[in-house]
């Protein structure tokens, strides 16, 4: 008897450790967890892009499709690109290289595939993103590399390498700010970016939003969005962050179509910079205060006679449509 008094008392212990940590977890998905799916930062980032959307010669890809005047042969360059030009490299390999040419290990492109992994050696298509991309084409494993500009490390590496890049502009793109779809605020002034990131702005109210702490959210460091951001902060010096912010409600930055066509995530919005939206027409006007050009990078010694073909094709205006229908605007008029 007394043994099962204490078997009793210990499940009942048991039971009541499990209690209070079922306690616990509720209480932390109240504080924290429900608190922060308000929090544009956390939802964002788990969002990548699905490579099996833009597979050339798949019926189903949602690829822009051109009637191409070139097609090409031969000794075929390798493409690469950044997450958000996928669309544009992969186009183009639909339009001007032969079936066949873009292969995966296994046979077949893999469900769980977001990083181009099985793209095997001899595929035409590869998806290494922005910062083994660069690495990839200075090496000599990529022919030609779609992507916004680079950062200085990628630049050094190249030159460290002996290596000098040809970049040709083929499209223009806005770098753009993003918040939770709920957030209030609709346009924010450059300086104000800049003080939010600097740490001088620490609050939505400063900014004539709600009274809550800004969470300023940061890309990886060599990623194009990142080098980009580098580029528009200049002098100003990154911050430090509050343990607040946690509680706050972020703010984040991209490239205007990988945020449109590609996330569609329809949980945020972009903010007008200075009064002006990043549309279409106000990229081509240059009205929107950051407008980039994205480029077809490849190395000048590189010797394959179909890279000036596939350049000049790409800023024909066969090439530009191409790039507008794959939702980019193209250069010029």
């Amino acid at each position: 008897m007394p043994r099962r008094s204490t078997l009793a008392k210990q499940i009942a212990l048991l039971a009541g450790v499990a209690l209070l940590f079922a306690s616990f977890n509720a209480g932390l998905y109240g504080l924290l967890t429900r608190r922060l799916s308000n929090n544009f930062g956390g939802a964002t980032q788990a969002k990548m892009i699905d490579v099996r959307r833009y597979l050339p010669f798949e019926k189903d890809s949602d690829l822009a499709r051109a009637n191409a005047s070139l097609r090409l042969s031969g000794d075929l360059p390798v493409l690469d690109g950044a997450a958000a030009l996928v669309p544009v490299y992969a186009a183009v390999i639909n339009a001007l290289y032969p079936e066949g040419s873009v292969t995966y290990e296994g046979g077949a492109f893999s469900d769980d595939n977001y990083y181009g992994e099985n793209f095997a050696p001899d595929s035409k298509m590869q998806y290494k993103n922005t910062v083994r991309g660069y690495k990839a084409v200075v090496d000599g494993e990529t022919d030609v590399f779609f992507t916004a500009a680079p950062s200085e490390e990628q630049k050094q590496y190249a030159e460290e390498q002996g290596v000098t890049l040809r970049y040709v502009p083929i499209g223009l793109e806005a770098f753009v700010f993003f918040v939770n779809a709920a957030n209030p605020v609709d346009s924010l002034t450059a300086q104000e970016i800049r003080a939010i990131y600097a740490g001088e702005i620490t609050d939505w109210a400063q900014v004539g939003g709600i009274h809550r702490p800004i969470n300023p959210v940061t890309r990886l460091q060599g990623s194009g969005s990142q080098t980009a951001m580098d580029r528009f902060m200049g002098e100003t010096p990154y911050g430090g962050k509050s343990p607040l912010v946690l509680f706050g409600a972020s703010i984040g930055y991209s490239f205007r179509y990988y945020m449109e066509g590609m996330v569609g995530n329809d949980s945020v919005k972009m903010l007008a910079l200075n009064g002006v939206a990043p549309t279409k027409e106000n990229i081509q006007s240059r009205a929107y205060p950051i407008v980039a050009e994205f480029y077809a990078v490849y190395r000048e010694d590189n010797p394959n006679p179909n890279i000036p073909l596939l350049i000049d094709w790409l800023l024909s205006d066969q090439g530009q449509r191409l790039i507008e229908d794959s939702g980019y605007v193209r250069l010029g008029g």
